[in-house]
């Protein structure tokens, strides 16, 4: 079975940083897709950052220049550095795989 475990959410003040992990299992980690996904209260669900097999990354406008997302596939984890956090990215952090085929559980990420 595929499992996608997500941590590193907490409540942090504006500006502040946060580093977000997602522990995959199950999949061939180094050749599929992977993101991350938001949802805030009351909306439907954003992509925020995106990362595919050959290395390239996508980037919601409302997050660029501030999230960058990352691997390390010797430990099949995934990464978003959030940086100069605000609080309108206060949301639910997914991991997804696979064309968001697979989701993790989700960590809270509060900015206030």
């Amino acid at each position: 079975d595929v499992q996608l475990v997500e941590s590193g959410g907490g409540l942090v003040q504006p500006g502040e940083s946060l580093r977000l992990s997602c522990v995959a299992s199950g999949i061939t980690f180094s050749r599929h897709d992977m993101s991350w996904v938001r949802q805030a209260p009351g909306k439907g669900p954003e992509g925020v950052a995106a990362l595919e097999g050959d290395g390239t990354t996508t980037y919601a406008d409302s997050v660029k220049g501030r999230f960058t997302i990352s691997r390390d596939n010797a430990k099949s984890t995934l990464l978003l550095q959030m940086n100069s956090l605000k609080t309108e990215d206060t949301a639910v952090y997914y991991c997804a795989a696979c064309q968001r085929t697979y989701w993790g559980q989700g960590t809270q990420v509060t900015v206030s």
